[in-house]
């Protein structure tokens, strides 16, 4: 029997009628004799209102939080009720979102007394999103006349250490506590629902596993469960050749390999967090993203090896807006080591993440590119700790342009790629400020101005005839 962990994110659970459709898509999967782990979210918008109802109860607003509750309480019985038409799995889905709206409400009202919100506490908080979406999920699930048990992301196994607000995973207890707990389970018919993004230390503390959490989750417990596959349900096809907000003639990509996705995640594809998919690549357990509305489309396959190769190597073309380029040049750079792990030390210190790094051979100069943001930071950091040595003449920034990248990993061994890529864009009348590739040959990057961005992904999107894939 083949087993598949599915993820459901908050829009595929926003309410009652969304979750009936999730359901259905589960039964339909059970009943061609699957064994299905279910991962899901908070309902859609909720884990927002919990850190913003824990801002207020630090500040002892008991009002707002005393508000909330209650607009909470009614949120999940009305979606309760949406969700579940069998009165007595109703009842029981009702009791649990009520007694655990009533913890929730304990906590906020200690963090209120203490007036303070430390990273546990914040932790537990947020945790109650999940904690209340997953017994209704299971029980519209047995709604559907199949069993099911909801399980918190540390009921199931999953152990962190104590690092609150972005855990760290502890793989070797967590694999065997998951297998302990979900394998018996799967062997009955049952179909567990796990809490998504949450977890616990093995003193039973509730931690959080930071951005892209749930889909985290969904990929710990298929790799743990060796599961055939681990389905990442969202509201798009997969993951694209391009934005179709600018490209709108972009496909839908039908395989990847993890090292692909991964750079097509990091460079904007919203899909899934590119953290997610490690677990899933360790053991060699494919991962599918797919469209919640559209349960028909099988869309994108993310595999270790792939099968499908492309004529000309590029697989997507993407665009990261938002940045912003600082260049730090003098001669007295030329020969002098140490001048970029100089740059990279102070910009460190300031906890400034650097996105991609361009250097002349001669060493004149160095251009960093950063999120925009922190722009001004960068720069005085910069000036304060380097202008004025001999090796240092200038630094100049530019806010006004994006990345481009392209991307595939069969770029490599492919002679011209980077040729039609410039080629394409100088048709078009676009400067390209700065350029870098690695020496994996995986993905091509390069600065044109903001304004010139939309245009440059056309064109290349054009040039490699992405939309015919």
């Amino acid at each position: 029997m083949k087993n598949i962990v599915m993820k459901f994110g908050g829009s595929s659970v926003a309410n009652g009628k969304k979750i009936c459709h999730v359901a259905k898509i589960v039964a339909d999967n059970k009943n061609l004799d699957c064994g299905v782990v279910v991962v899901v979210s908070a309902l859609e918008g909720v884990t927002n209102q919990l850190i913003q109802a824990a801002q207020e109860a630090k500040k002892g607003n008991s009002e707002y939080v005393s508000k909330f509750k209650q607009e909470l309480l009614e949120r999940h019985l009305k979606t309760v009720k949406e969700a579940i038409k069998d009165k007595q799995l109703a009842d029981d889905a009702k009791k649990i979102v009520e007694a655990r709206i009533g913890e929730l409400q304990q906590v906020l009202t200690g963090i209120g007394y203490v007036g303070e919100l430390t990273p546990k506490s914040r932790d537990t908080v947020i945790s109650f999103g999940e904690r209340l979406s997953a017994p209704i999920v299971s029980g519209a699930i047995k709604d559907l006349g199949l069993n099911s048990e909801h399980l918190t992301g540390g009921e199931a196994g999953i152990a962190t250490d104590s690092n609150f607000g972005e855990a760290g995973l502890l793989m070797n207890v967590t694999k065997f506590q998951l297998k302990k707990n979900i394998e018996p389970l799967l062997k009955k018919g049952t179909v567990p629902v796990v809490t998504g993004f949450i977890a616990e230390t093995q003193n039973k503390e509730t931690t959080t596993l930071g951005r892209g959490g749930s889909d985290y989750t969904a990929t710990i417990v298929g790799a743990a469960i060796e599961a055939d596959e681990v389905w990442i349900w969202t509201d798009v096809d997969g993951l694209m050749t391009a934005d179709p907000k600018i490209v709108p003639e972009a496909k839908t990509i039908h395989e990847l390999s993890f090292q692909e996705a991964t750079e097509l995640t990091i460079f904007g594809a919203k899909a899934m967090h590119p953290r997610a998919l490690e677990p899933a690549r360790k053991e060699g357990i494919p991962v599918r993203i797919r469209n919640v509305f559209s349960p028909d489309n099988t869309g994108t396959l993310i595999v270790k090896e792939q099968t499908a190769k492309t004529e000309n190597g590029v697989k997507a073309v993407t665009i990261v807006k938002n940045v912003a380029v600082i260049t730090v040049s003098g001669a007295g750079m030329v020969g002098a080591p140490g001048t970029a792990a100089k740059v990279f030390e102070v910009l460190g210190k300031e906890n400034i993440n650097i996105l991609m790094i361009s250097q002349s051979v001669s060493e004149a100069n160095i251009s960093l590119v950063i999120q925009r943001n922190l722009l001004e930071r960068a720069v005085n950091t910069l000036e304060i700790a380097l202008l004025g040595r001999d090796f240092i003449r200038e630094i100049v920034s530019e806010d006004d342009v994006c990345v481009v990248a392209v991307l595939g990993a069969g770029m490599k061994g492919i002679p011209g790629v980077a040729s039609r890529i410039f080629t394409a864009v100088a048709k078009e009348g676009i400067n390209v400020r700065m350029i870098a590739q690695g020496s994996s040959e995986l993905n091509v990057s390069f600065i044109v101005k903001e304004a010139d961005g939309n245009e440059t992904v056309r064109a290349i999107h054009t040039e490699f005839k992405l939309n015919k894939k």
